[in-house]
């Protein structure tokens, strides 16, 4: 427990880290059979340390048939045999400590995949010691027992024959949801959690932890338009029981052995967020929040794009940062394994692309909170232009196709949404060179490589001083330079504006203003009276040769940083 006695000396220690979010499938694959593995990753541990990140977050690569690309957990303490050995996990773990990272995993809790022995177990017979680890109900009026929608589309209960009844899945259908009021599951948890600490694992990413508790008499809802079913998540998201679930995980592992925690959370509230990782309760140190990642679509439903509202988004932003200032903590993050690339979203993938990208990292992290740098963001990749629907290979995006086919949708319309927002923009292998399969494997990968690879890469970008990768790494660097960063309050220069995006930061002496260009036009702007000083500095840059003057035109997708102290 070496590791963890080291943590207990620095317990805040995340406050001012950066973390580098890895899928394995898609990094390295270090033996040519399509896919990334741990000793991928191994290889590439002195790139990741080069960043200048201090903490490594994998997403999971236990045992799973891949239904949901590994968040289907079949068994919580082996290694896929795809990703490699336990011998191979503890190489990689230890390699990132020798180079002074933590390692953070990824934690599934809320579900298994139906392949785990204890749904096995428990879809056989009521009488099973393990049936009560799941949630089982009985059908109602022929059907299921509510009309509640999965995350992944059609219901959330699936008939199980053996015993008559129905079993929850919030994800898909090989996603049997685990029932949190059974101590027994807590327990299980619990001893699943220490055997990684013992090992040496620094802290833990909760996914979909807020939905550990569901209302047991499962009440209808409003069906969405065009579907016998409705999101239900008033029901089984952030209940008040999943306050005392965290408080129980903290005493017995998390705040015991000094761990980072960071929940993956949604439809949160204020109040609720400072609840989970306020200072003084115990429960989480930080959240991965969603908000501002839902404001360019309708609704729940990610597959319904509209245009980003900037000051909405920008108002959203500061709701956070004051919300949370003193109260608690947030991963701040462009995109992930779940999402869409940012550059393609948020900024300009053609013309701009390299300004657009270098923009939106700035714009991003120099709020407060914890940076989450998703692979090959630093690079500036971006969603691919697949020509078909079957090049994908997410489930969401097959149990969409097949609901909105029915509905009447075209191909030619799913297509282009698919190519907007479906999660495998994400998952697209790592783009190392300008080689076969852009460096990721010698053997067929398991997903296409995005076809801009030869112009996108890290070894290209790692010779080019004013390359997005070297950017990234300027930024990481001068975080750590001031206090202002991590601890500074915030608040908005010209809220209203819908073409701009310009903040104020402020802690003791030191100030931050950090202004974003989030078009392709030219913007003539006037600075902050108060930066207008000879104690002022550029900090960072998007273009070169920055002249801080009363007005200053900005260029298209211009970004940058100024500090002043005293």
């Amino acid at each position: 427990m070496e590791t963890n006695k080291r943590l207990m000396q620095d317990p805040d220690w995340w406050r001012s880290a950066t973390v580098y979010q890895i899928y394995p499938r898609s990094f390295f694959d270090s033996d040519g059979d399509g896919e990334g593995d741990l000793a991928g990753i191994s290889q590439k541990l002195d790139y990741i340390k080069s960043l200048g990140v201090d903490v490594v977050w994998s997403c999971p690569y236990f045992v799973s048939p891949k239904a949901d690309n590994g968040y289907d957990v079949a068994d919580y303490r082996a290694i896929d045999p795809a990703f490699g050995t336990m011998e191979q996990w503890q190489e990689m773990v230890d390699g990132i400590h020798a180079r002074g990272m933590r390692f953070v995993m990824d934690f599934v809790g809320n579900h298994t995949s139906d392949e785990h022995p204890w749904f096995e177990a428990a879809r056989q017979s009521k009488d099973s010691p393990y049936h009560d680890y799941y949630i089982f109900r009985e059908g109602k009026n022929g059907a299921e027992p509510s009309n509640w929608a999965s995350v992944f589309g059609g219901s959330i209960w699936e008939y199980n024959q053996p015993t008559g009844e129905y079993y929850l899945h919030t994800f898909a259908v090989k996603q049997p949801d685990l029932n949190w009021e059974n101590p027994k599951v807590v327990d299980e948890v619990v001893d699943i959690l220490k055997f990684w600490v013992d090992r040496g694992v620094d802290g833990f990413r909760l996914d979909a932890i807020n939905y550990l508790y569901k209302e047991p008499d499962f009440p209808d809802v409003e069906p969405m338009p065009g579907s016998k079913y409705g999101f239900a998540n008033q029901h089984y998201a952030n209940k008040p029981r999943v306050n005392e679930h965290f408080r129980d995980l903290n005493e017995r592992v998390f705040g015991k052995y000094g761990m980072m925690t960071v929940a993956e959370v949604a439809y949160v509230d204020m109040e609720t967020a400072r609840q989970y990782c306020g200072p003084d309760r115990r429960e989480l140190n930080m959240l991965y929040l969603f908000d501002l990642l839902n404001i360019d679509q309708e609704g729940f439903d990610k597959f319904s794009p509209k245009p980003l509202d900037l000051p909405l988004f920008k108002k959203t932003a500061l709701e956070w940062q004051q919300g949370l200032h003193g109260q608690g903590w947030q991963a701040l993050f462009m995109d992930n394994h779940d999402q869409p690339r940012a550059v393609s979203r948020f900024g300009d993938d053609g013309a701009y692309w390299k300004e657009s990208a270098k923009m939106l990292a700035n714009c991003f992290y120099m709020m407060q909170g914890t940076p989450y740098i998703f692979q090959g963001d630093e690079i500036g990749m971006t969603n691919v232009h697949y020509d078909s629907v079957e090049k994908f290979r997410d489930v969401e995006v097959f149990n969409t196709y097949k609901e909105r086919k029915a509905a009447g949708e075209s191909d030619e319309a799913l297509l282009k949404v698919f190519c907007d927002r479906a999660r495998d923009n994400g998952r697209t292998p790592m783009q190392w060179n300008d080689g076969k399969n852009a460096g990721f494997t010698a053997g067929t990968p398991w997903i296409e490589v995005n076809d801009n690879y030869r112009e996108i890469n890290v070894a290209s970008q790692e010779e080019d001083p004013d390359s997005i990768l070297n950017f990234y790494r300027e930024l990481i660097a001068k975080r750590k330079q001031w206090d202002v960063i991590a601890y500074g309050n915030m608040e908005l220069y010209h809220p209203d504006c819908d073409k701009t995006f310009g903040y104020i930061r402020r802690f003791e002496d030191q100030a931050l203003f950090c202004l974003s260009n989030f078009t392709g036009e030219e913007i003539e702007f006037h600075l902050p009276e108060e930066f207008l000083s000879d104690r002022t500095s550029v900090l960072l840059q998007n273009y070169p040769e920055l002249v801080i003057a009363p007005v200053i035109t900005l260029r298209p997708y211009e970004s940058f940083t100024l500090v002043k102290e005293g």
